[in-house]
């Protein structure tokens, strides 16, 4: 046999268990404590609900609204918090130790870009053949990133080698 279907959120009307309530009327007012039977029969009169804003306070403080139009708003809240948060992706920059002055500059102006719009940049430096033998060239490239990058950005994660590729993060200030 299934288990009832659980509910989130507050308690509302019947599904309020307590004996005694401090009800907050429609207009926001405190009506002081009463028994939950009497502050349902009040939200009946004026046609709202009653719902538990606060359950574990003694005794529980519920109020008179419309819950429809409750859960409406808490809607919007969520979608309005939803909206605010920026999501921080990694950008990949892909350099090569013998990297030319005018493609620098290039990967150098998209890596800055990406920091202006808050996201997090990695620059992969990858080695082919003998350039293994000479990885100082390529520490020097990063270095150079790493001071040019450094008013607008700070190093997350310092230089290390991966299999044939050297790895650096770099996060906005």
């Amino acid at each position: 046999m299934p288990a009832p279907p659980t509910r989130d959120g507050p308690r509302v009307n019947e599904e309020i268990r307590a004996p005694q309530v401090r009800l907050i009327d429609q207009d926001g007012e405190m009506q002081g404590v009463m028994s939950a039977r009497d502050a349902m029969y009040r939200a009946q009169q004026v046609g709202l609900d009653l719902l538990e804003i606060s359950p574990n306070a003694s005794p529980p403080v519920v109020k008179i609204l419309d819950f429809g139009k409750y859960k409406y708003e808490q809607q919007k809240k969520k979608n309005e918090a939803k909206k605010k948060q920026k999501v921080i992706e990694i950008k990949e920059i892909k350099v090569r130790p013998n990297i030319d002055e005018n493609d620098y500059q290039v990967k150098l102006r998209a890596m800055k870009s990406f920091i202006e719009e808050g996201d997090k940049v990695k620059v992969t430096l990858r080695f082919r053949g003998r350039e293994m033998a000479h990885q100082e060239i390529g520490v020097r490239v990063l270095e150079r990133i790493k001071n040019e990058m450094d008013p607008t950005s700070k190093v997350e994660q310092m230089p290390r080698m991966e299999n044939r590729q050297m790895v650096m993060v770099l996060t906005p200030r």
